[in-house]
């Protein structure tokens, strides 16, 4: 199907909201739009976030650097509803002026630190706890690079396949197959290279798995846009066997409920403020004591 009917203008002007999915938090424009203060913790480590994909790599990594035994990863994970315009308050915006989760404050020294996108805290955190990151040589550039693959790719599947073929209010074939043919280039280069590694960069987990696990690992597991079947997912066996070990890993199970305020009840743990947080989840209680 194609659309014969735009013509785009000389100069494109903001006149509504563009429809789909996130309609109501999309603008042209950055900054607060309220007076919001943030929560703020005991722990060191206070993230202000949500269990989108991206979100995830950052919980994933403190539950592993806990599982670890770095006790001063100790972390509060405050919930931002970014359907409700959370990212917009002030509060949060002086931590990430780009208004996107996850955000997160170091105030494990003598100056509160900020530290936005995900790559950054991933690496802050494994640059301060020595961990998931070789300090030099080879290594160390291999994780980095896929590291990076994964923040230059994932727009591709996120904000281009998943939003034409799950959130945009038509479905239009060019860009579906235009992002369904990127998105599967991009399973064929992790599948040619778990072919002949046990981990993204090489024997190592490191924080490249932690990164492109949420995106592509949950993606091959059925959990992103209902498109497992569509781009026939379980032809990537080598991405599969990753994602499902990858999956087992008691911390990555953690992680990926934290600031959950979606899905399944037993999966939502909507903040995070100690480990027995985990405990007190139930089928009917899905936030954490206080």
């Amino acid at each position: 199907m194609t659309d014969d009917t735009y013509t785009p203008p000389k100069v494109w002007t903001w006149e509504a909201p563009s429809g789909g999915h996130f309609a109501s938090i999309n603008r042209p424009v950055s900054g607060a739009v309220q007076d919001k203060v943030l929560p703020v913790g005991d722990h060191p480590f206070q993230l202000y976030s949500l269990a989108t994909p991206n979100g995830v790599k950052v919980t994933v990594m403190f539950e592993e650097l806990l599982a670890a035994g770095h006790a001063g990863a100790e972390y509060d994970a405050w919930l931002i509803k970014i359907g409700d315009g959370d990212q917009f308050g002030s509060g949060f915006v002086d931590i990430n002026p780009n208004s996107k989760i996850p955000a997160l404050l170091d105030r494990s020294g003598d100056a509160p630190v900020r530290v936005f996108e995900s790559a950054s805290i991933l690496m802050h955190l494994a640059e301060k706890f020595g961990a998931f990151l070789a300090p030099t040589g080879p290594a160390r550039t291999e994780t980095l690079n896929w590291l990076f693959w994964q923040m230059g790719s994932a727009p591709y599947l996120g904000g281009g396949f998943g939003h034409f073929y799950a959130y945009a209010p038509q479905k239009w074939q060019y860009p579906i197959d235009r992002f369904a043919m990127e998105t599967k280039r991009q399973l064929d280069v992790l599948d040619k290279q778990l072919a002949k590694h046990p981990f993204i960069a090489g024997e190592d987990y490191s924080i490249a798995d932690i990164a492109i696990w949420p995106w592509y690992g949950q993606l091959v597991l059925g959990r992103l846009y209902n498109a497992a079947e569509f781009l026939d997912v379980a032809s990537y066996a080598h991405v599969m066997a990753w994602a499902q070990k990858i999956d087992a890993r008691p911390a990555v199970q953690r992680g990926r409920m934290v600031n959950r305020a979606f899905g399944e009840p037993h999966l939502q743990l909507h903040e995070r403020h100690a480990a027995s947080d985990f405990d007190t989840m139930t089928q009917d209680k899905i936030t954490p004591k206080v």
